[in-house]
């Protein structure tokens, strides 16, 4: 059974090992998503204090085999603001569970989270090129509503921007 819950400043260094996990997967495929280490543990430790970070176990006491962010607002991305909704960040999954469903799971989880909150969409983004993961997203039950675009010279990627009902 699959457990999900709020990370703990112990977690920080296992969240960031899926992550560069992650990172190096998709830079030795050509994937835009991630630029690998750009993000410092001190940052993982500020967003875990700020109790933005959940992590998934299967069981009570098993091994982390993933992460996200489920923040109330994304004025990076989502300069448009909703009170409405709930914004995914940072969704890492052990790569030895890749292809088990997990990312459904935890997508459901956020969803059902957002919905407990009284928000009615859940929200996420990916870099515009990553064709696979907005065909997931896409599966997923979300919706292609835009794109975000960034200034010349900033180091993030141009964004697909995602979302879906609640259902609350």
């Amino acid at each position: 059974m699959l457990t999900v819950e709020p990370a703990t400043a112990a977690d920080a260094t296992t969240i960031l090992a899926l992550r560069h996990a992650a990172e190096d997967w998709l830079f030795a495929r050509g994937i835009d998503q991630w630029t690998p280490r750009e993000v410092p543990l001190t940052t993982i430790a500020a967003q875990i204090d700020a109790g933005e970070f959940h992590v998934a176990r299967y069981g009570h006491s098993g091994p982390i085999v993933a992460a996200l962010r489920l923040i109330d607002s994304d004025p990076a991305i989502w300069p448009d603001q909703d009170e409405s909704a709930c914004y995914v960040h940072g969704l890492v999954i052990d790569r030895r569970e890749a292809g088990t469903g997990l990312g459904t799971l935890l997508l459901e989880w956020a969803s059902e989270q957002t919905r407990r909150e009284g928000r009615s969409l859940l929200r996420l983004d990916c870099a515009e090129t990553n064709g696979a993961l907005r065909s997931y997203y896409l599966s997923q039950g979300f919706r292609y509503v835009g794109r975000r675009e960034f200034a010349e010279g900033s180091s993030w990627f141009s964004v697909a921007l995602f979302e879906k009902t609640t259902d609350r």
